[in-house]
């Protein structure tokens, strides 16, 4: 995993890059969550979906909703970008239209968008 450290518009993101999946389960996210704050000093995190486990985006699994809290529970912020366009379930697309509506957990389509959000969104 290396996190790169990102200023955009007054605002700190961490940008997370890896190689294999990073957020697997709620401990994982913690793990990511303290990491960011440690390395990059900031609670303001942009991940590629590809680098969360395909189980997250199944909402009757729980999984989505575990990490999540644990994103508002230590008061992070969170965008999460990639195609969604291969998911058709409609209660994930109420879900990400839901979260994008928000503060601290957003889903968009790139990088450029979701250092967007997370500058607009304090």
């Amino acid at each position: 995993m290396k996190i790169e450290k990102i200023i955009y518009k007054n605002t700190e993101i961490a940008h997370i890059m890896s190689d294999e999946p990073i957020i697997t389960d709620a401990q994982s996210a913690i793990d990511l969550m303290m990491t960011a704050n440690y390395e990059a000093g900031t609670k303001n995190i942009a991940i590629s979906k590809d680098l969360i486990v395909n189980k997250f985006f199944i909402l009757s699994s729980g999984l989505t909703g575990e990490i999540l809290q644990k994103f508002i529970n230590y008061k992070f912020r969170i965008v999460i970008y990639g195609d969604y366009s291969k998911y058709t379930s409609k209660p994930l697309k109420d879900f990400i239209y839901e979260c994008n509506s928000g503060r601290d957990v957003f889903f968009t389509e790139n990088l450029q968008t979701a250092l967007e959000q997370l500058s607009e969104n304090l």
